[in-house]
């Protein structure tokens, strides 16, 4: 099956699969969103971590920072280490994205792509701190970039979504069960994006 499109250009096409995802454009407007962009990449704590996957450790090709309720620790870690606090960006954030996912959050990882050489490689989120079926809440800020995914058991059926500056994304049902998904690399010349993913960690 070749790649299929779920977007246009200019935002979102038909047929998009709404069991495992939603989109939902201009949650924040222009200017809010570059605010916002400028702030997190001032004032966030940022860290190149070390990670685990496919039972290696590898350095993050990008910079994060974890906030989080007192009592929630930073699952991606290979230590449990005590989240940041709250800022009233990310609080006020947060609350918009819960009324449209209908869930509370308690924590929220950033990632900051500084240029098309950041990335984030095939992967699920399907720690056991996130439960089976966990509800992620994607916000975006800065350049677009696409967020590509793949069925599990079929890499040829893939598809790639354009994630605009200011929009949600949420991820739900079966996607980190039976499908990848990523941020690939880019030759083109990108500016700064940060990406707010919400998370229930039980």
């Amino acid at each position: 099956m070749e790649q299929i499109s779920l977007f246009k250009e200019s935002g979102q096409s038909p047929g998009l699969p709404v069991e495992l995802l939603e989109y939902h454009p201009d949650l924040f407007s222009e200017t809010q969103s570059e605010f916002l962009l400028q702030k997190f990449i001032a004032e966030s704590p940022w860290k190149q971590k070390v990670v685990r996957m496919y039972d290696k450790e590898v350095i993050t090709p990008r910079l994060t920072a974890w906030y989080a309720d007192a009592e929630t620790y930073d699952y991606t870690s290979l230590g449990r280490s005590a989240p940041n606090v709250w800022t009233p960006e990310l609080l006020m954030i947060k609350e918009k994205v819960e009324v449209i996912a209908g869930v509370r959050f308690n924590s929220v990882l950033l990632n900051y792509y500084r240029d098309g050489n950041d990335s984030v490689a095939w992967h699920s989120d399907n720690e056991k701190a996130l439960g089976k079926r966990p509800v992620i809440a994607s916000v975006s800020f800065g350049q677009v970039r696409c967020f590509d995914i793949r069925r599990k058991r079929d890499h040829n059926e893939k598809y790639s979504i354009r994630l605009e500056s200011g929009a949600l994304m949420i991820m739900k049902g079966d996607l980190q069960v039976n499908w990848e998904h990523r941020i690939a690399k880019s030759m083109k010349p990108m500016k700064p994006r940060v990406n707010l993913t919400f998370r229930i960690v039980i």
